[in-house]
């Protein structure tokens, strides 16, 4: 199984083009979300590290980041939560998914957290910052606080991209991103299979 690791910077369009490749994603993002909203294990731990924020379950996204705006060390209590949590959903993932061909890991936090193997290709989404900028602007909890706080959470961006395999430029109409992400993916089997 290839093991794609997708990376780059927050609204750089990582999880759109996770799903171009048209295999199993994981999409972290996603889990989180449903952790928020479905895990009453998560609830209580969080309470527990934020009972001055968190008051009922479902957990609320607003609860959390007024925890944020608050202190931000509280991003690190969050995360020392979550993270545990995501990690084990991304092992069931992969081993139900361990006979696809190809699997994608859209982890923002994917080098941090070292969830990444030697053998795993890295790709790197890289964006023009006015469109960054306008992305961000269309997700209904966008706060220009809480973003600067998950920009500083992420690694280097610059180290992100020395790391990365593949670098794909993220700027184009959509038929062209498809046509792109084809090409890559053919490109990936290819060397795979003749080493």
């Amino acid at each position: 199984m290839i093991r794609l690791g997708i990376i780059g910077s927050i609204g750089s369009g990582k999880s759109f083009v996770s799903k171009l490749f048209k295999y199993p994603v994981f999409n972290a993002d996603d889990e989180v979300k449903y952790l928020y909203k479905n895990n009453k294990n998560c609830f209580r731990k969080l309470k527990k590290k934020l009972p001055k924020f968190i008051s009922s379950f479902p957990i609320k996204k607003k609860e959390l980041i007024n925890a944020i705006n608050s202190d931000t060390k509280n991003l690190e209590r969050i995360s020392s939560v979550m993270h545990p949590m995501v990690r084990k959903r991304m092992n069931v993932f992969l081993k139900k998914n361990n006979k696809s061909e190809m699997v994608v890991l859209d982890i923002p936090l994917l080098i941090e957290n070292k969830l990444y193997k030697n053998d795993d290709i890295l790709i790197f989404i890289n964006s023009h910052k006015k469109k960054i900028i306008k992305r961000l602007k269309k997700r209904s909890n966008y706060n220009k606080n809480i973003l600067k706080k998950l920009i500083e959470n992420q690694h280097n961006l610059s180290k992100k991209r020395k790391l990365a395999d593949y670098i794909v430029e993220n700027n184009y109409p959509i038929d062209i991103m498809k046509a792109k992400i084809k090409k890559l993916k053919e490109k990936i089997f290819d060397e795979r299979n003749s080493t």
